[in-house]
Parts: C-alpha cells; structure tokens; sequence
C-alpha cells in the first residue's frame, strides 16, 4: 500500500483526470449533438440530460477498475459500498440547466474522502478551459498556478453569490433572503451551479457564497477547494447528504453573511 501522502497525491491526480475527461467528453457530445431530449426529477425545473448519466457511468468505471474497493456516492445513480474506507463523491455535470441551455458555467465535480474529511478533490470548467483542484492541507490550484481567496473585510463592498431551490416555494423564500441581503452588499451573481461559485470564492472572484437546500455531491469538491484556498467554510448539517446549506466566503465577512441565511 502507498504511504499516506503518496497515496492522497494518486487520489488527487485521479479526481482531476476523471473530472477533465468525464467534462470534456460530456462537452463533445453535446456539441455533435445540439439536439437532445432532458428529462426532469424532483421538479419540472431540475433537469437531466443523456449525458449526466453517460458521464457518471465512465466515472463509475473507471473507478471500479482503478479503485475497485472504495466506496461511490453520485448524483444519478446508487451508492456503491466500499470497504477501503474511502468514498468518491460525485456529480458528473453540475449545472445541468446550464449545459442544456448553452452556458458556460457547468462542469464535472469529483471528490474523495476518509468518512467526513475531505482529502482531494477536483472541478473542471470545460467551457472555460478551467481545472479547479485541492488536496487537504496542500492548498488549491487552477490550472496549475495557485488561487486565494479573497481577504475583503468589507461587507458593504463584497461581491456574493447565491443558487436557488427547484421548488416554488423554497425559491419564494431565498427571494425574500436576496431582498434583505442585496442593499447591503456590492451585488448579487448567481452562476447556476454551486461546484462553480465555490471555486470562484476560491479563486477570489468573488467574495462569498451561499446557498441552501444542496446535495453532499454539489459541495464536495468545491467546498475542499475554497477552504484550501484560504476561505472559511461551512455546510450543514454535519453528515448529511441533501438539503444541505453552505456558506463561504472571506474570513472576515464569514458571520455576517451567515447571519443572512440563518434568519
């Protein structure tokens, strides 16, 4: 067995290859085939395409193959057991309204963990030619070169993003979060997939992000890269693995915009 570190260094190397290639290939076929019928799940607004489940299924073989004894946990398919104590948390393309609609901000999340803690993780932006990775304790990168996050203590200037619920009235509620927030802050972007706003806190593009009512495979990755980057994050509840709420951001704005969400 690799020692620990030389073993954490293959997990991180595998997250950041499945996610490229599981991305761009998702990418390619959706660009030889621009016409293609989604079908939907928990609401008439949450989509998945042929290609989601395509691209979970390559990630699952690929896994069985190079790591035939960890666990799996996915967005579009079962759980897998393992018994190597290690478990792959995967959404094969988040921002799948985004891809169906021809935006840019969707990509492949992986991550790897040892029960709750985090160890590598990776998300690739194929539409912006963007890798996004991290390894606990080691720090993050994008595309090779280091990333931070901001170190604004600024509310007032703070630039935040956000998501929002498939459901009408979970969606009516954020709304009400957004009117409180907007007059006190910079402004207010919304990507469409959560794996993207946590790598921009990472990069320091923006300077946080919340959202609420998220699955574990949303957030994973993401949520690896912002903390290693320097950003203080939090998700709860501790353990779960939908209808999660995460907050992140620069340290110093961190309980003001937490006070936000948990009103």
């Amino acid at each position: 067995m690799p020692h620990n570190d030389d073993l954490i260094a293959d997990l991180s190397e595998l997250c950041i290859e499945l996610a490229v290639e599981a991305a761009s290939t998702a990418a390619s076929g959706r660009s030889h085939q621009p016409t293609f019928t989604s079908a939907t799940k928990s609401s008439a607004t949450d989509l998945v395409t042929p290609f989601d489940q395509a691209a979970e299924r390559f990630i699952r073989a690929q896994l069985s193959t190079q790591r035939p004894h960890d666990g799996i946990i996915g967005e579009e398919e079962n759980d897998l057991s393992g018994t190597s104590g290690l478990t792959w948390i995967v959404d094969p393309i988040d921002g799948t309204t985004n891809f169906v609609f021809g935006l840019p901000a969707w990509g492949c999340s992986i991550a790897v963990a040892r029960g709750d803690q985090l160890l590598a993780g990776a998300v690739h932006i194929p539409a912006l030619s963007e890798t996004y990775s991290a390894t606990s304790g080691q720090g993050a990168g994008c595309n090779g070169s280091v990333i931070a996050a901001s170190a604004t203590s600024s509310f007032d200037t703070a630039l935040i993003a956000t998501g929002f619920s498939y459901h009408p009235q979970r969606r009516a509620q954020q709304g009400i979060t957004v009117a409180r927030l907007l007059p006190q802050v910079r402004d207010i972007r919304r990507s469409g997939s959560a794996a993207y706003d946590l790598c921009c806190v990472a990069a320091g593009t923006i300077d946080g992000y919340y959202e609420e009512n998220l699955s574990l495979w949303d957030i994973a990755a993401g949520a690896l890269i912002a903390r290693e980057a320097g950003a203080r994050v939090e998700y709860s509840p501790s353990g779960a693995r939908t209808n999660v709420a995460v907050v992140a951001s620069s340290p110093d704005i961190f309980e003001l915009l937490r006070s936000f969400v948990d009103d």
